[in-house]
């Protein structure tokens, strides 16, 4: 299974709202990660600095493209714009995926 990892920013002031917006996340926006294959995504922040990471069982590529090409992204993207910055890969409108540097399995 692929592993992809992110990292965006939460805005100033914005933490709260941040979070009760995942604790309320659009049930169709799951329904979007699940058919991308999608599985143990998780969130951490320090505050302001997030961190994603998330396997994917059909592969980065799959995962990226199903929500490239996904209205309901599109709509989750420009909901959370205004409490975080996270530039979108252009080439696949997804996250932009971090690069790999130590693994302790």
């Amino acid at each position: 299974m692929e592993k992809y990892a992110w990292s965006a920013v939460i805005r100033d002031g914005k933490y709260a709202e941040y979070v009760k917006r995942h604790d309320e996340i659009w049930p169709e926006l799951v329904e979007v990660l699940k058919r991308a294959g999608i599985r143990n995504y998780t969130i951490w922040t320090d505050g302001r600095t997030l961190f994603g990471y998330y396997e994917c069982e059909k592969g980065v590529d799959y995962a990226a493209r199903v929500q490239a090409e996904s209205p309901v992204v599109d709509r989750w993207n420009e909901f959370m714009d205004d409490v975080m910055v996270m530039p979108l890969d252009p080439e696949t409108g997804a996250q932009p995926r971090l690069k790999k540097v130590f693994s302790l399995d």
